[in-house]
């Protein structure tokens, strides 16, 4: 009797140590970025906890220390993360290729097709698109009608609306100039019928390719503001909101602060949103995923990781982060009547027109994508600084070209 009262008490006392374990390891370890989305996700985060019992381990980092972050843990196999914010196509493809992802069994209907490809990898799926953005055309109304200049719908348009525009006090065109930065502005390079890689291989030294080249640094050369090659959206940002740009082409996720009226000088009703103007080819402007949501492979914490994940990349808090002015990536946000009373009707066109007919790239689509960007950056400053009008820029092109397809056979990924 004594022996079966002992080994009972151990048993009761092994169950409660188990309970209290159990108890004690759920947590998990959450990283997101100092983005819109992660400072709504985290201020959020107790009501989950408080719905769940789940406990929230969250950091929050600068997209570049995220990114270094995630890699030094990951690649020396030291990493306590189970949920984190991620970059498609700065990051994504490196992930995947290193095994970081783990692979997801969830319902994506509610997502377009072009931005899911960057969140897919073969048949799965290992990323849940958060926040999209797009290239727009920001452009003054005032300065508009006042010209009476209409809004560009091609090329063509465009340049003669910069040109007409263009003054001593207000640059007629703006757009990111600055080396790598600029290579995002790719709609350019798809409007031609151009791409930067195409089956695993450089092509941007194609004639489309050069051609729209040369015809942003056209633009830039001679309607954009002074030091156009150091200048990335930081840099224009300001000059737009003080009255200094008529036409500024870039992401759509800018909209909120160009017309918040504690940030700038120009009146909302006097700044339009309007499809990005078409190339003598086509108009694709990209629409990306900037960022995404993933859950750690060697997570030990998957169930709870999994329900945190869904929980975090939900319609409601999707819904959410629309009133806040965060493009997010679900469709059916964008249909929301709430969505719409708020969101300004130009995001909601041009937002359809690109999840229709958008690429979904607005970069080299490669692990190696920041020394890609560097190498293209040097051609397009070239041609900002020649006006569109270097006749080395073939030349330079076809150098860059064998530059970045050895960087893909270093890498494992030339032909793929």
């Amino acid at each position: 009797m004594k022996k079966i009262l002992v080994a009972t008490l151990v048993f009761l006392s092994s169950l409660c140590l188990s309970t209290s374990a159990l108890a004690q390891n759920k947590e998990i370890r959450v990283l997101l970025a100092n983005h819109p989305y992660g400072d709504l996700l985290k201020a959020a985060i107790p009501d989950f906890e408080k719905a769940t019992g789940i406990r929230v381990k969250v950091e929050s980092l600068q997209e570049g220390q995220l990114t270094a972050k995630l890699t030094t843990e990951f690649a020396t196999r030291s990493s306590s993360v189970d949920v984190f914010m991620t970059r498609p196509l700065q990051e994504g493809k490196m992930f995947y290729k290193n095994g970081w992802y783990e692979p997801l069994t969830m319902d994506f209907a509610d997502y377009p097709k072009n931005v899911m490809s960057v969140a897919t990898f073969g048949p799965k799926a290992y990323i849940v698109p958060l926040v999209t953005e797009w290239q727009v055309l920001y452009y003054r109304k005032d300065l508009f009608k006042k010209a009476g200049v209409k809004v560009p719908t091609n090329f063509t348009e465009l340049e003669a609306a910069a040109r007409k525009l263009n003054s001593e006090s207000v640059a007629g065109f703006a757009s990111r100039g600055k080396g790598a930065a600029a290579v995002t502005q790719s709609s350019y390079v798809y409007n031609y019928g151009g791409l930067y890689l195409d089956k695993g291989a450089a092509v941007f030294g194609s004639k489309p390719a050069v051609d729209a080249i040369r015809f942003y640094g056209k633009l830039l050369g001679n309607y954009g503001p002074k030091g156009a090659t150091s200048m990335s959206w930081e840099n224009i940002m300001p000059l737009f909101q003080a009255g200094k740009i008529a036409m500024w082409t870039d992401a759509s996720v800018f909209y909120g602060e160009i017309v918040d009226p504690a940030k700038t000088q120009v009146a909302a009703e006097n700044v339009g949103i309007a499809n990005f103007p078409g190339g003598p080819k086509m108009n694709s402007p990209f629409i990306v995923t900037s960022w995404g949501m993933a859950l750690a492979k060697q997570s030990k914490n998957k169930d709870l990781a999994m329900r945190f994940l869904q929980w975090a990349t939900s319609k409601e808090l999707a819904t959410k982060g629309m009133l806040a002015n965060i493009t997010m990536a679900r469709s059916s946000v964008w249909e929301d009547k709430a969505v719409l009373a708020k969101v300004n009707p130009g995001l909601v066109e041009t937002r359809a027109y690109a999840a229709k007919h958008g690429n979904p790239l607005d970069r080299p689509y490669m692990s190696a994508v920041g020394e890609a960007r560097d190498l293209i950056g040097e051609l397009i400053i070239e041609s900002i600084n020649t006006k569109g009008e270097s006749p080395n820029l073939e030349k330079m092109a076809k150098e860059k070209v064998a530059k970045v397809n050895e960087i893909l056979q270093d890498t494992g990924e030339f032909g793929k």
